[in-house]
C-alpha cells in the first residue's frame, strides 16, 4: 500500500516518531536555508557589488514615480540656442558682453534671490565698462548670488580670494562631503556686489549620472556651501545643528555626504523663460509697450539664470532624463530643500530586517509545497510585492533599497528549490505519484502536508465505507484461464479505482476480487456521502462500458454488488510495526461489507444504508427495502436500493418503484395478501424485479405462519 511505503521511506527504527517531519527538523531546516540566503544577499549589499544596478532602478522608479513639477515658485532664465541666435541677429555675437545681463538683472531685481550659475572668473574681453556696467546691476539689486569653482588642483590662494572665501564659509561645524585643494572664484569687481556665493562644483555617480548632491565642502580649513545654501542659511529657512543640516525642525538626509534629489519627471518642471524673452520684455517697458512677461512676476519667486544651448558644455544626465542642465540640478536642489520633497532613504537595518524576512518567508513557502508549478508563481508573487512595496515607498519619498531585496528573494528561491530539489521534492513527487494511484490529489496532498496523520494509531471519524464485490466470480473463474482472468481482473479494478479517486474516495484496500474504499478520512467534506453514491452509479456506468469491450473481445460479462454505510469507525494506520496501511476499521466498516452482501438476496447492484442516504440532500432516487439484521449485528438497520440520480431517472424506473412503495405499505400493515398482488402485478410487468420477488415471497411465508414476533418485520440474513 502506498502508506506502508510512505512508512519505510519516512519513518526509522522507532515507527513512534516521525523523524524528517517532525516539527523541529523543519524549523531547523527553514532557519539553515534562510541564514544561508541572507548571508549571501547580505554579503551582495554590503559590498555594493551590484550598486550599478541599484542606481538604475533608482533611475527607473524617478522616471515614473516622481512628481510631474514644482509648486512654481522658482524661474529659469535660459540662456538657450533661441537667445543666442536672437541677438546674433543684433549683431551681438557670443561670448555676449557682461553688459547684456545687466538690464536681465535689473527686470529679475523684485526676485527674492537671483542665482546666476555662470562663471564670471576673468575679466571681460569687452574691457572694464562692460565689466562695470554688470557691477552695478549686482550692486542696485543686491539679491544677485555667484558660483565659485573649487578644484583639485594644488595651487597657492591669494590673501584677496582667502578674505572672501573666509566671508562665505560655514562658521558652523559640519561635516563636508568633499575635499578640495584651490578655488577659482568671480573677478574682484563682482566679489563686493554680489548678496553670496557658493561652489558649483559637483561629481556624478560612478555612471556619470547626477542624482545626489553634497551641501558642503572642504577647502584647506574652510568650510564652503552650495551655492544655494548661503541663501538658505541667511532666510533662517535652514540652520546646522550636531553636524546636521536641518530645514525648521526637519532633518535635511545625507547619503554619503550627499543630498539625494528628487527630480520632476515632467519636461517642464518649472517655470522657463528664455533670455531673449526677458530682454523683450525689459525693452518694451522701457519703450511704454505691455511687456509679455511682467516684472511683477518674479516678486517673491527665486530665479536661476543659466546655460543650456546645447554648444554651452553644460549639460549633465540626471536621474529622469539623459540630457538635463546644471541650473535645473540646482534649481531642484533648491525646490526639494525648501518643499521637503527629498528623497528620505530607509536605514539599512530595515532593509536588512526586510532581507532576513523575505530569506524567512521563501525558505518556508517553498519547503512546504514542493511542486516547481507552485513555487514559480509564489517566485511572481513575491517579487510583484517587494516592487510594489518599494515602489510605494518611493512614491512618497521614502527610498528603500531595491536590487538587495530582489536579491534576497532570488537567492533564498533558488537555494530552498535546490535543496527541495535535491532531498525531499523528488521524494515527495515520488511518493505523490505512489498515492495518485490509492486516491484523490487533493487528499494525497493532504496526507504530505499533515505527515502525523501516517503514525501508528487512529482517529475515530465519520466514514463513509464502500464496498465493491464482483457477482460470481468463483464460477467465472472455473471457466476462463488464469490469464483472462487476470486481465478481466486489473481492467475492472482499474476501472472502479478512477472512479472512486475521481469521487475524492480513498482506496483501502483489494481484497481479491473486491474494492473497499472510504470517504471521511484522512480529509473530511460535507460532501463524503454524496460522493460515495455518485461513485456507486458511475462505478455500473463504466462497468457497462467495460462489458461491451469484454464481448468484443471474447471475454465473458462482469457484474458487481456495492454496499455504503456511513458512521463512526477508526481511521488510521493498523498493522504491526513491521507492516501498516492507512485504512478503516469498526462496525460501520463491517456494515458496509455486509450490504454488499445483501444484494444477492435482492438481486440488487447497490445498496446503501439509512445513515448515508439522510446525508445526501435528497440527490438520488432510491427504494426502501425495509430493515434488515445481518449476520453477526443485533441492530437493525433500514435499507435503500439506489437507482440513480434523481434527474436522470426513467419513466421505467419511477413507474417500478412507485407501486413497489405501495406494496411495501401494505407488507407493513400486515395486509400481505394486497401486497402479493401488488408485487405480482410489478413481476408481470418486470419479471426480474428481485426486490419484488423477495418481498412476495416474504408475504407468502408470513401469511403462512402463524406465529408472529414483534421484531417480524425485521429481515434477518443468517448468511453473509
Amino acid at each position: 500500500m502506498a502508506i506502508s511505503f510512505l512508512k519505510d521511506i519516512l519513518l526509522g527504527d522507532d515507527i513512534g516518531e516521525i523523524k524528517i517531519k517532525s516539527f523541529s527538523h523543519n524549523i531547523l531546516r527553514i532557519i539553515i536555508l534562510a541564514v544561508s540566503s541572507f548571508t549571501i544577499s547580505l554579503i551582495v549589499f554590503l559590498s555594493n557589488i551590484l550598486g550599478i544596478f541599484e542606481l538604475k532602478a533608482y533611475d527607473l522608479y524617478s522616471r515614473y514615480l516622481n512628481p510631474i513639477r514644482s509648486s512654481g515658485n522658482i524661474v529659469v532664465v535660459q540662456v538657450d540656442q533661441e537667445s543666442i541666435d536672437a541677438l546674433s541677429k543684433e549683431g551681438i555675437t557670443w561670448p555676449w558682453p557682461r553688459q547684456i545681463y545687466a538690464p536681465i538683472i535689473e527686470y529679475l531685481s523684485k526676485a527674492d534671490a537671483i542665482f546666476i550659475d555662470i562663471l564670471f572668473t576673468e575679466p571681460s574681453s569687452y574691457g572694464q565698462e562692460d565689466d562695470k556696467i554688470l557691477t552695478d546691476a549686482f550692486k542696485k539689486a543686491s539679491n544677485v548670488y555667484l558660483p565659485i569653482f573649487l578644484s583639485h588642483q594644488e595651487e597657492i590662494m591669494p590673501s584677496e580670494e582667502e578674505e572672501f572665501i573666509k566671508h562665505i564659509a560655514i562658521k558652523d561645524k559640519v561635516s563636508a562631503g568633499s575635499i578640495f585643494n584651490s578655488v577659482i572664484t568671480p573677478i574682484d569687481t563682482f566679489k563686493s556686489a554680489i548678496r553670496g556665493a557658493g561652489n558649483v562644483t559637483i561629481s556624478p555617480d560612478e555612471d556619470g549620472v547626477y542624482r545626489g548632491i553634497p551641501l558642503f565642502f572642504q577647502l584647506k580649513q574652510f568650510i564652503i556651501p552650495h551655492f544655494l545654501l548661503g541663501y538658505l542659511i541667511e532666510k533662517g529657512v535652514v540652520k546646522i545643528k550636531q553636524d546636521s543640516i536641518y530645514i525648521n525642525e526637519t532633518e535635511i538626509p545625507m547619503v554619503d555626504g550627499k543630498l539625494m534629489l528628487r527630480f520632476y519627471r515632467g519636461n517642464n518642471p518649472f517655470k522657463v523663460f528664455s533670455a531673449a524673452e526677458i530682454l523683450k520684455s525689459y525693452l518694451d517697458s522701457n519703450a511704454s509697450i505691455t511687456p509679455a512677461i511682467q516684472k511683477d512676476f518674479f516678486k517673491g519667486k527665486v530665479v536661476f539664470i543659466g546655460l543650456t544651448a546645447a554648444g554651452l558644455y553644460d549639460l549633465k544626465p540626471i536621474s529622469v532624463s539623459s540630457i538635463s542642465t546644471g541650473v535645473l540640478i540646482h534649481a531642484t536642489t533648491l525646490d526639494n530643500i525648501l518643499n521637503k520633497s527629498f528623497i528620505r532613504p530607509i536605514n539599512g537595518i530595515f532593509v536588512i530586517a526586510f532581507m532576513l524576512l523575505i530569506c524567512l518567508f521563501i525558505s518556508y513557502s517553498v519547503l512546504r509545497r514542493y511542486s516547481l508549478l507552485i513555487n514559480l508563481p509564489l517566485f511572481v508573487i513575491s517579487l510583484s510585492t517587494i516592487l510594489l512595496i518599494t515602489a510605494v515607498l518611493f512614491k512618497y519619498a521614502l527610498y528603500m533599497n531595491i536590487i538587495p531585496t530582489v536579491v534576497s528573494l532570488m537567492v533564498s528561491f533558488i537555494i530552498s528549490v535546490a535543496y527541495s530539489y535535491a532531498t525531499e521534492g523528488r521524494q515527495r513527487l515520488l511518493l505523490k505519484r505512489t498515492f495518485l494511484q490509492y486516491m484523490d490529489k487533493r487528499i494525497a496532498n493532504y496526507l504530505l502536508e499533515n505527515p502525523s496523520l501516517i503514525k501508528p494509531g487512529g482517529q475515530n471519524k465519520r466514514l463513509t465505507v464502500f464496498f465493491a464485490d464482483i457477482a460470481g466470480f468463483t464460477t467465472i473463474s472455473e471457466r476462463t484461464t488464469a490469464e483472462k482472468i487476470a486481465t478481466m481482473l486489473h481492467r475492472v479494478l482499474n476501472s472502479l479505482t478512477e472512479v472512486i479517486i475521481r469521487n475524492n474516495g480513498v482506496i483501502d484496500k483489494y481484497i481479491g476480487d473486491c474494492v473497499m474504499a472510504f470517504w471521511g478520512a484522512p480529509l473530511e467534506t460535507d460532501k463524503d456521502e454524496i460522493n460515495a453514491c455518485y461513485s456507486a452509479i458511475q462505478c455500473l456506468d463504466s462497468l457497462s462500458e467495460l462489458n461491451s469491450l469484454f464481448r468484443e473481445e471474447g471475454f465473458p460479462e462482469i457484474s458487481i454488488r456495492i454496499g455504503i454505510h456511513s458512521g463512526d469507525a477508526i481511521a488510521g494506520n493498523i498493522g504491526s510495526d513491521r507492516l501498516f496501511h492507512y485504512t478503516a476499521i469498526g462496525d460501520t466498516v463491517n456494515l458496509a461489507s455486509r450490504l454488499e452482501s445483501v444484494n444477492k438476496f435482492f438481486k440488487t447492484r447497490i445498496i446503501i444504508s439509512e445513515d448515508t442516504i439522510k446525508e445526501t440532500n435528497n440527490h438520488f432516487f432510491t427504494r426502501e427495502l425495509g430493515v434488515i439484521e445481518v449476520k453477526g449485528k443485533t441492530l437493525p438497520v433500514k435499507i435503500f436500493e439506489l437507482i440513480g440520480e434523481k434527474e436522470n431517472i426513467s419513466r421505467n424506473k419511477k413507474e417500478l418503484v412507485m407501486p413497489f412503495h405501495q406494496g411495501m405499505m401494505f407488507y407493513e400493515d400486515r395486509k400481505w395478501n394486497e401486497a402479493v398482488q401488488i408485487f405480482d402485478e410489478i413481476l408481470e410487468k418486470y419479471p426480474h424485479d428481485g426486490p419484488s420477488e423477495f418481498y412476495k415471497s416474504r408475504c407468502e411465508y408470513l401469511i403462512s405462519n402463524s406465529f408472529l414476533t414483534e421484531d417480524w418485520n425485521v429481515i434477518k440474513f443468517t448468511e453473509k
